[in-house]
């Protein structure tokens, strides 16, 4: 009923930048909280950024100064801009948004994940 669908990965050298998008879609009720989270081989998924529909935002110490998350809540999509890249960056970097849907059902939504390499 709910898809999220990321979009924006890639192989980009340390220093660089890449947006990442993740667009909603199904029967959708409303949206409260959306986010990146990241998942490097061997580690656990840890939380990258979050926006509430609000507009408020939280980062992770690791890349505060350095990404930045927004949305559009006209078209249920979330982004994350990511500049100063570093190697440590590199992971499957997944969406996740808290979603209800039309019949009032609250969920927690997982896109499919999205491949961030950072490397020379």
């Amino acid at each position: 009923q709910v898809q999220l669908v990321e979009s924006g990965g890639g192989l980009v050298q340390p220093g660089g930048s890449l947006r990442l998008s993740c667009a909603a879609s199904g029967s959708i009720f409303s949206i409260n909280g959306m986010g990146w989270y990241r998942q490097a081989p061997g580690k656990q998924r840890q939380l990258v950024a979050a926006i509430m529909r609000g507009g408020s935002t939280r980062y992770a110490d690791s890349v505060k100064g350095r990404f930045t998350i927004s949305r559009d809540n006209a078209k249920n999509t979330v982004y994350l801009q990511m500049n100063s890249l570093k190697p440590e960056d590199t992971a499957v970097y997944y969406c996740n948004a808290d979603i209800t849907v039309l019949d009032g059902t609250f969920n927690d939504y997982w896109g499919q994940g999205t491949q961030v390499t950072v490397s020379s």
